[in-house]
């Protein structure tokens, strides 16, 4: 998973997936789901994103890590 904010267009996308978009669905007014061709979520587009969420902190809480031995 990624996240990319673009302070030109003050849009945060978030990447789920590796795979391609197929299609989209706004769901609410600025708040796109981008679908692959099985109609799983790729990713998340939210406009005008420093209104909708917090952009000043990421808290990443019980998720599986695989650590690689080095």
């Amino acid at each position: 998973m990624r996240m990319k904010y673009y302070n030109d267009t003050d849009s945060l996308y978030i990447d789920l997936s590796e795979k391609s978009s197929a299609s989209s669905l706004e769901v609410l007014p600025g708040i796109i789901i981008d679908l692959d061709e099985g109609e799983n979520i790729v990713g998340i587009d939210i406009d005008k994103a420093s209104e909708k969420v917090n952009l000043n902190t990421v808290d990443i809480m019980d998720m599986p890590v695989k650590i690689a031995n080095r």
